[in-house]
């Protein structure tokens, strides 16, 4: 079994944590990954404090062991859902989209551990100073708004420039990923688009049944011109997108397009105008299994992996 510092720190089994995926990471995904031994993770997105609080509450009612709320602090709603977390104590809090050190203080002060989503060194240096517990090392290859650098670049970067735990994501959807992550000297690893087909998870079927169709050259990534690149399936309304980026459309005109085109995809299952945000690891989830299986499955498939690599170790 693996275990690591990361695992004493947060209050977990297995060294993996859910990832924060809006429109799709709510209480019923979060409490089935916390209930397997991981840290299931409740996206905050854009909703505001009293549906988190709500969320939270029903985790509560699920399971007794740690969980996390992933804060997007570009959210109107951010300091309102960041007061939240903290009156209701909750154990984790993941950040993503800033930076996140003027809530860190309050956050602190209630007992919950800080882990910021980073895509850069810099950005993990200037927030261990101001008080990060951990850090999700997240590459390029990931679904959703990524950054530049590679998961194979950026972790043992983001490693060797800070002192506390690190996460790798993306680009993780079995043990051989996962393992290759431990390798890189991440002390767990966040998973997201897999977790996308599991059973407890409550997004449309035809989002599932679009992952499961993926193939290796089935994302695509859109938003560049306008400064925040997001990877998404190639769908009708991602391939429209790409051509008026293409054609010189501005960031008014885009924002208006892409408006609500997630939760269509994550709700409504609309395949013609939901944006249906994935990882590249896409092409290689393959099947619906409970959460439970897939926290079982990638841990177990790192230890035969890391295992088997020292075979070769002479």
């Amino acid at each position: 079994m693996i275990k690591t510092p990361l695992c004493d720190l947060v209050g977990i089994e297995k060294p993996i944590f859910q990832g924060g995926m809006a429109w799709i990471a709510d209480a019923s995904l979060a409490a089935a990954v916390s209930e397997a031994g991981g840290l299931g993770i409740i996206s905050a997105m854009n909703a505001g404090p009293d549906w988190v609080r709500e969320q939270i509450r029903d985790v509560r009612t699920r399971t007794q062991r740690p969980f996390g709320v992933n804060v997007m602090l570009q959210s109107p709603f951010a300091a309102d859902v960041a007061k939240v977390v903290a009156e209701e104590r909750v154990p984790v809090v993941v950040t993503g989209a800033g930076n996140p050190s003027k809530y860190m203080a309050d956050w602190k002060a209630a007992g919950v551990k800080v882990i910021p989503v980073v895509s850069s060194v810099a950005l993990a240096r200037l927030l261990e100073r101001a008080g990060a517990d951990a850090f999700v090392a997240e590459g390029g290859e990931s679904g959703g708004h990524i950054g530049e650098l590679s998961t194979m670049v950026l972790v043992p970067q983001v490693v060797d420039a800070v002192k506390v735990p690190v996460l790798a994501a993306g680009g993780i959807a079995d043990g051989r990923q996962a393992a290759a992550a431990f390798m890189l000297g991440a002390l767990g690893i966040q998973v997201g688009t897999r977790f996308l087909v599991a059973r407890e998870c409550t997004v449309s079927q035809e989002y599932k049944d679009r992952i499961l169709k993926a193939k290796d050259l089935s994302t695509i990534v859109t938003g560049r011109s306008m400064n925040g690149a997001v990877r998404c399936l190639k769908t009708p309304f991602s391939q429209e997108f790409a051509r008026m980026e293409r054609e010189g459309a501005t960031p008014e005109e885009l924002g208006k397009f892409g408006a609500g085109s997630l939760r269509k995809a994550a709700k409504d299952g609309n395949y013609q105008e939901g944006s249906f945000m994935a990882g590249e690891v896409a092409a290689m989830v393959h099947e619906e299994q409970t959460a439970a299986q897939i926290v079982d499955d990638l841990m177990d498939g790192a230890e035969a992996c890391l295992k088997e690599a020292t075979k070769w170790v002479r």
